[in-house]
């Protein structure tokens, strides 16, 4: 009996071949559109590759390479032996008012009254640690170095007379143009060089949106673990924080619904969450995507460490999915070069962007025109590309360094598996040890871990050590395990005597 044929099969693709834009880039931006508008149902089967190669008079490695960035992206799913399907889990738009009985789940919120005097609040030494395996520790090689040196002198040398004077507060035309050629191409954010606002990073940018969100509520989501200097930055502004759990697919929105459904923002990591490394699923994407259409709320995306992946195709940015401008999009070169830049940059909503710029300008005025002058011409010269691609190898290196040498000295103990993306692993502890008394006494034996479970706010924790290991060079690594051993060791033998339950007299 003849198969029903497939809607799909049937289809209008519009291939301009002269457009400048990949045709294997045509094809997913066209079935992702009519993903997205039910055009095309979940559930509903694709034409085989070599079907669509065909009847679209293409070689068949556009339409596979498609294919993968779909399947990479969680739109498709591929059935053995069956074929390629949009997938089913994708959710209809979230309804105005819930319907159902179910149990309200227990909620926590965080209010400024409960935030201790910042001297106490934030740990500032820690910040400067090199030791391994601390975090946010970058590595820039000769090249980078030879290069940047050069830059910056001949920069100096020009000494334009625009350097001497006052500029504009979202960043010199240069560097923006040059920042939004790079998200298009390696992120795919939709935008304009307008919309660009330079930063001293991703912390600053999170200050200025703090200030600049409606004042309907202060109520605002939050990752549950999460980064935890985000959370204390709406904690010091005012903002009631309402921790929302984090599971294999990332954020979860139902929880966040229930918990404040009108919250005015949603602070997430979707692309590598802080700390797990989980990657938000298309499904929560487009479910957080409805709410925040539906509530007129906002969507921060910090998109820190993006440019490292490791395996597999790139995802796309979250504010790439959106069409209603709701994705405030934060980024940083600071993690992409090296901390000590101070440069990083949000693209911000049109609706938005007057308040934004105008809350820049009374904060500092402007960024250093000659720090962006050697950036702009960085990238500009193909240099940050060329040391993208480089550094990614060397981390790459350095990560399979450190899971190796963890598994072989400290496997009875820690559970760690390679992360796709990302300047960090997580080592998941063994019933029964603490993640804070090793951190505890590992700095005592030279060695810097973060404790997982401090970073959670109402959801269980788990006990687990957050690695850098991007900053720390191969050579240093394992010996570095090897007094993290000790320290885990020492931790491992008192755990069974505190597990123990003494009989009643």
């Amino acid at each position: 009996m003849k198969s029903r044929q497939s809607w799909a099969d049937l289809y209008a693709f519009e291939i301009v071949r002269e457009s400048g834009t990949p045709l294997f880039r045509q094809l997913y931006l066209q079935l992702r559109a009519a993903i997205l508008s039910r055009r095309l149902r979940p559930g509903t089967k694709l034409p085989s590759t070599r079907q669509l190669a065909s009847q679209l008079g293409v070689a068949r490695a556009a339409a596979v390479a498609a294919y993968e960035q779909l399947l990479a992206e969680g739109y498709t799913s591929g059935r053995h032996g069956s074929g390629t399907y949009i997938s089913p889990d994708l959710p209809e738009p979230i309804a105005e008012h819930a319907t159902g009985r179910k149990k309200p789940i227990a909620t926590v919120t965080l209010k400024a009254r409960q935030l201790q005097p910042l001297g106490d609040f934030v740990d500032v030494t820690v910040q400067s640690d090199d030791r391994p395996f601390n975090l946010g520790r970058t590595l820039i090689d000769d090249r980078t170095l030879e290069l940047w040196r050069k830059l910056s002198a001949r920069t100096f040398r020009s000494l334009a007379p625009h350097h001497f004077g006052y500029s504009d507060p979202r960043g010199t035309i240069e560097l923006r143009k040059a920042i939004c050629d790079y998200l298009q191409a390696a992120r795919a954010v939709k935008c304009d060089p307008e919309q660009i606002v330079v930063t001293a990073g991703t912390q600053q940018a999170i200050d200025i949106i703090i200030r600049i969100l409606p004042n309907r509520n202060r109520e605002v989501w939050v990752e549950d673990p999460g980064y935890p200097l985000t959370r204390q930055a709406l904690l010091a502004a005012g903002a009631t924080v309402h921790p929302i759990p984090v599971d294999r697919h990332g954020i979860d929105v139902g929880a966040g619904v229930k918990s404040a459904p009108n919250a005015c923002a949603v602070f997430v990591t979707p692309s590598h969450q802080f700390p797990t490394g989980v990657v938000l699923s298309m499904a929560r994407r487009l479910e957080l995507l409805t709410w925040a259409r539906k509530r007129d709320a906002w969507i921060v995306e910090d998109d820190y460490a993006s440019e490292f992946r490791y395996g597999g195709r790139p995802l796309a940015s979250l504010q790439g999915l959106d069409e209603g401008e709701r994705v405030i999009y934060i980024g940083t070169l600071n993690k992409a070069l090296f901390p000590g830049l101070r440069i990083g940059y949000a693209v911000i909503p049109h609706a938005l962007l007057k308040s934004f710029v105008a809350a820049r300008y009374l904060m500092d005025r402007q960024p250093s025109t000659l720090s962006q002058a050697v950036v702009a011409a960085f990238m500009e010269e193909g240099h940050f590309a060329a040391h993208i691609r480089r550094m990614r190898v060397l981390y790459r290196d350095q990560r399979d360094e450190l899971v190796a040498a963890l598994k072989r000295r400290l496997g009875a103990d820690l559970t760690v598996d390679a992360p796709d993306q990302g300047m960090h692993l997580v080592a998941f502890a063994r019933r029964g040890l603490s993640d804070i008394a090793i951190e505890r006494t590992g700095r005592e034996h030279g060695v810097i871990v973060r404790p997982m479970s401090r970073l959670y706010l109402a959801a269980a924790p788990r006990s687990a050590l957050v690695l850098g290991f991007s900053g720390h060079p191969r050579p240093t690594i394992v010996p570095a395990v090897e007094r993290l051993a000790r320290a885990v060791e020492m931790q491992s033998r008192s755990a069974p005597r505190a597990r123990k339950v003494l009989p009643k007299r």
